[in-house]
């Protein structure tokens, strides 16, 4: 179930437009930083990583890089100027990534909510981008009753009904983020479902994840809150516009995003050609399993 996973990580410093460019504002640049797994010069993979997340998530990606040359990136997207915010943010990191490509053709893979934020830029690309695979994808709260099943509902309510209020409860979270993230995993993952409670039990996983959560919350409250704030907003009549050929791949008990988010969007999307829906699997232990078929897949493009 869960691939051996050699960390081999690359930060770097690139430069986003001037927030002037996309909302009249004159803000100096600031330096975005990245991960990097997997090949050193292969095809381009452009990881969008979930909410709570952090770029070092794409670790898991690096053998499996390096087997099929597959040079994957990850934005530490949650340091973009929480100033910059919609359509600018899109914006905003598609620029970014058109400069890291060069010209190349890139391909996405997204997880949990970082599938929405793929599909947001892609509407700023669509040309560059060859392949989009959709991991775990939460689908637009408006376009079902999902929050009752979502083990993540009463943040998402939060988020939509009182912004400030769900901003204070991620500063909190981010204060036991820095204190006790041991304390913050337990609590995230308390409502484990599927083979996500063998991954809980694993002790290489816990210590990733915490890791991961510590560099969510700790000085990235605020890009945190602009991804789930953005996400709870009206948002699926942009689905239209991904002609990409997309590939969705979900768990059958996956109660983060509940398995109707992945028959929504693969109905929704255009450019969908196949929808693998994986028993027994929940959320993260979706992701572990589709990792060696999404980069066989990209390898063989």
């Amino acid at each position: 179930m869960k691939p051996n996973i050699t960390i081999h990580r690359t930060f770097g410093k690139l430069r986003l437009p001037q927030s002037g460019d996309f909302q009249r504002m004159h803000k100096p640049e600031r330096p975005l930083k990245f991960c990097q797994y997997g090949s050193n010069n292969g095809r381009i993979v452009f990881y969008f990583h979930g909410a709570p997340g952090a770029p070092e998530e794409g670790s898991i990606f690096d053998l499996e890089g390096k087997s099929h040359d597959l040079t994957f990136i990850c934005l530490d997207r949650f340091s973009v100027d929480p100033s910059i915010k919609g359509e600018a943010y899109y914006k905003a990191l598609a620029a970014e990534i058109s400069r890291i490509a060069s010209g190349k053709k890139v391909d996405f893979v997204g997880f949990s909510i970082g599938a929405f934020i793929a599909v947001q830029i892609i509407r700023y690309m669509p040309d560059s981008v060859d392949n989009l695979h959709l991991v775990s994808a939460a689908a637009p709260l408006e376009a079902g009753s999902y929050l009752d099943a979502m083990a993540g509902k009463q943040v998402f309510q939060l988020a939509k009904a009182a912004p400030a209020l769900f901003v204070l409860l991620s500063y909190w979270q981010g204060l036991l983020a820095w204190l006790s993230p041991k304390l913050l995993f337990r609590l995230l993952f308390a409502s484990a479902a599927g083979e996500d409670k063998l991954l809980v039990a694993d002790n290489e996983f816990r210590a990733a994840l915490t890791k991961a959560l510590k560099a969510c919350f700790v000085g990235r409250v605020r890009g945190y809150a602009r991804d789930i704030g953005l996400y709870v907003k009206p948002w699926k009549t942009s689905l239209v516009q991904v002609s990409v050929n997309t590939h969705i791949w979900h768990g059958a008990e996956d109660n983060w995003s509940p398995p109707p988010m992945a028959e929504y969007l693969g109905s929704a999307i255009p450019g969908c050609t196949s929808t693998k829906v994986f028993n027994g699997l929940s959320h993260y232990s979706c992701l572990y399993k589709a990792v060696p078929s999404i980069c066989n897949s990209l390898g063989n493009a």
